[in-house]
């Protein structure tokens, strides 16, 4: 792996998977002397560690640069120990910014076409003017080998992280209590949104700032504080960044019209089966095949919570059975998921997603919004309907 100082006295920022699980960390620098180092602190949610090395003189290092203004196409390189070489420069722009790679929940990454393998990571980018703008982190490749996609932790997103590591060795964040999904098109008309930006609420945890503040499954967060949310990464960003007992306002759309809600955030504390084929008979409650969703639904009664494996407190209907070219099966719904909510409707018989799809019709409505239970975990679905 590699690293860089960022203090005389000897403090080395690297990545958290370069050093995570070691017992002895040894760092070597490019004048060829060792040191053993320590571990200040790390962050496995943004890949980053700080660690401190006992030198007999200052150490000579290198200092963070703003991030936020390198443009796309600006010049950058990429400094580190590919496949232990030890002291290599690679060269190459900024090709994208905001990358979201699905390695962790604040991801912000800056792409980057400097090549960059096995052992740079941890290593500086650096702009032009030789600041570190970003730390090297991964790589996509079908080969193993650099094929020009890198990414980088942007330095802004990497200085407060490291600040409070070395201040206090492990990282605070807030904590809202919610499960949030992005507001596709489809989502956003059928909830009447003039645009696709914002976080939608799917399900809001029991005693969580969220409750308190009587947040709903179904709000769409469009501000915090003064930030605009346009999309769900925005707001588990702005809510982490944000002091544990800080009372902030929040503006949502609900029910056709925004609102305002005040939210006390809370200190984010670390950590925290297969569907039967139906029968032929559900128990008590009909089952009833509705034709626009291509599907049979059945209630949630003891039957069909053994046929399928639901939990006691499920409530809803069932999705016994689903056309594979159904507009649900379009959306990922499978058999045994749980419809709980069509629009503004609650179900709880399979007639009441009939009528409900029945109002937005009249209403001429051509998408209707339903809130799916999947093996425990809400989320929001919008379904084209056909207007009769």
């Amino acid at each position: 792996g590699s690293g860089f100082i960022i203090d005389a006295s000897g403090y080395i920022v690297t990545n958290n998977h370069v050093i995570d699980g070691a017992k002895d960390i040894e760092v070597t620098l490019t004048d060829g002397s060792e040191y053993p180092a320590k571990v200040i602190g790390t962050d496995p949610k943004t890949d980053l560690a700080l660690l401190k090395v006992e030198a007999e003189k200052p150490l000579p290092f290198v200092q963070f640069g703003d991030s936020d203004k390198m443009r796309i196409g600006d010049w950058v390189m990429a400094v580190g120990n590919p496949f232990g070489l030890g002291g290599t420069v690679t060269a190459g722009i900024v090709s994208a910014r905001g990358r979201d790679i699905h390695e962790g929940p604040y991801d912000d990454f800056l792409q980057i076409d400097a090549a960059i393998n096995q052992g740079n990571s941890g290593g500086p980018t650096f702009s032009t003017d030789g600041s570190v703008i970003g730390i090297n982190t991964a790589i996509f490749s079908p080969s193993g080998g650099s094929v020009g996609i890198g990414f980088a932790i942007p330095s802004n997103l990497a200085k407060p992280i490291i600040a409070e590591l070395k201040e206090q060795g492990h990282i605070d964040r807030g904590w809202l209590g919610v499960a949030i999904q992005p507001l596709t098109p489809d989502l956003a008309q059928g909830m009447g949104l003039s645009s696709d930006k914002g976080a939608l609420i799917a399900s809001v945890q029991p005693d969580s700032p969220a409750a308190a503040a009587g947040l709903r499954s179904g709000d769409v967060v469009m501000r915090f504080s003064d930030r605009e949310i346009d999309s769900p990464k925005d707001l588990s960003r702005v809510v982490a960044e944000t002091a544990s007992g800080a009372t902030v306002p929040m503006k949502i759309w609900r029910d056709g019209a925004e609102k305002t809600v005040e939210v006390t955030i809370a200190e984010l504390k670390e950590e925290v089966a297969s569907v039967s084929q139906p029968s032929d008979e559900f128990g008590s409650g009909a089952s009833d095949t509705v034709d626009q969703l291509g599907a049979t639904l059945a209630p949630v009664n003891d039957l069909t919570r053994q046929q399928f494996g639901l939990p006691e407190d499920a409530r809803g209907v069932v999705i016994a059975d689903l056309a594979a070219d159904s507009a649900l099966a379009e959306q990922g719904v499978r058999p045994g998921d749980v419809i709980e909510r069509v629009n503004d409707r609650k179900i709880a018989t399979p007639g009441d997603v009939a009528k409900a799809l029945r109002e937005a019709q009249a209403d001429k409505r051509s998408v209707v919004v339903m809130l799916i239970d999947s093996d425990g975990n809400d989320r929001f679905i919008a379904v084209q309907i056909s207007q009769s």
